[in-house]
């Protein structure tokens, strides 16, 4: 097994570090333009796109965002080669999701969606073999996590905020397209259970928390269950979650060995 990565921020770089301790072969990387000369790694490739990868790469890991996916998924699968992503949020695009399941039926290949920030994916999609009634998704983050994001156009994120407030209710499709930076959590929840229409999200700026806090409330045929985690950020970039970052790292390794887990 031998891996590309797309682009080289603070998740890329968590996961080189985490492969140089693994049995997979970091092969190539797949920067703008602008930036291959910014990299210079031993025995890694660096390239500009898909087209210019050496051959024996197997796999093509998304550490870009939803740039990232949209220029490279669709030619990556087409090639036959797998892609692991966590910009799960992209899939609202309906247009965008047709052409990467074209591009992997072409190839056959397969994209792999990293479960991100959030856990709780693997209860929700077996209760979607019964009746899944209600599926809700909160996500909490501090004011400060959420500038340069549409909820400046709700809240005024300039002066310190006293509670709680809400500054998106609707549902997973319109969180994750009006919060492409923001909801991919959102849209993994959506993707493992009820969908993006059915799925409800509450955004909320939270002053009394530190930490991004996601939740999953769910309830059908199996039962109920709530689902909270805390998550911290990775150091080099506090816009990037930790365990998004240590997703791919598993999903990497899972697809690497004989039993998945």
């Amino acid at each position: 097994m031998k891996v590309a990565l797309i682009g080289n921020g603070a998740i890329s770089q968590f996961v080189q570090a985490a492969l140089q301790k693994s049995d997979v072969a970091l092969a190539a990387m797949i920067l703008r333009p602008a930036r291959l000369g910014s990299v210079d790694v031993s025995d890694v490739a660096v390239v500009a796109s898909v087209d210019d990868l050496p051959g024996d790469i197997t796999h093509v890991i998304d550490c870009a965002g939803h740039a990232g996916l949209r220029a490279h998924g669709p030619p990556a699968l087409a090639s036959g080669r797998d892609v692991v992503t966590v910009s799960i949020g992209a899939l609202a695009d309906e247009g965008l999701r047709s052409e990467l399941e074209e591009a992997a039926r072409a190839g056959g290949s397969r994209l792999h969606l990293a479960s991100g920030a959030i856990g709780g994916l693997d209860a929700l999609r077996a209760a979607r073999a019964g009746d899944l009634g209600i599926v809700r998704y909160v996500g909490r983050k501090p004011p400060e996590g959420w500038k340069g994001s549409r909820a400046e156009d709700v809240l005024d994120l300039s002066t310190p905020l006293t509670h709680p407030q809400i500054h998106f209710m609707g549902n997973a499709r319109d969180a994750a397209l009006a919060y492409p930076k923001n909801a991919n959590v959102a849209a993994a929840v959506a993707l493992a259970g009820v969908g993006f229409e059915r799925t409800e999200v509450e955004l909320v700026a939270d002053p009394g928390t530190d930490t991004n806090v996601h939740e999953i409330h769910a309830q059908g045929d199996f039962g109920s269950f709530t689902f909270i985690i805390s998550g911290r950020t990775l150091p080099d970039n506090p816009r990037s979650s930790a365990l998004a970052a240590m997703s791919v790292v598993a999903s990497i390794v899972d697809a690497s060995q004989p039993i998945g887990s």
